[in-house]
C-alpha cells in the first residue's frame, strides 16, 4: 500500500510504500491502516493512541498535517503496519 499526504511525517511519507498485516492485534503506539465510519471510501495511515468506545482513536505523527480522530472521532482499524518496503527499508515497532 502506498501512503499518501503529509499526515505520518516523519515516520512515514508521502510515496512510502508500507506492508500491512489484517487481523494483527493492535496496541497503543502501533502505526495502523484504518476506516473512518463518516468516510467508508477512504482508507488513512495513523498510529493507534487508544481503545474507544467504537473504535481506536488515533492521530497523525504531524500534529500539524492530519485529520485524525481529533476532527473525525473514533476508526475502524483494519490492519497493523508491520514494514516500510519503499524506498528506505524498515520494520514497525509500538511507540507505546
Amino acid at each position: 500500500m502506498a501512503v499518501r499526504g503529509p499526515s505520518m511525517s516523519p515516520t512515514l511519507r508521502d510515496g512510502d510504500v508500507v506492508l500491512v498485516r489484517f487481523g494483527a492485534k493492535v496496541q497503543a503506539g502501533d502505526v495502523v491502516l484504518v476506516r473512518w465510519p463518516d468516510r467508508p471510501g477512504q482508507l488513512s495511515v495513523k498510529r493507534a493512541a487508544r481503545p474507544a468506545e467504537d473504535g481506536w482513536w488515533v492521530l497523525g505523527d504531524n500534529d500539524h498535517g492530519s485529520t485524525d480522530s481529533r476532527t473525525l472521532g473514533p476508526a475502524t482499524v483494519l490492519a497493523v503496519v508491520r514494514a516500510r518496503l519503499w524506498p528506505r527499508p524498515r520494520r514497525f515497532r509500538s511507540k507505546a
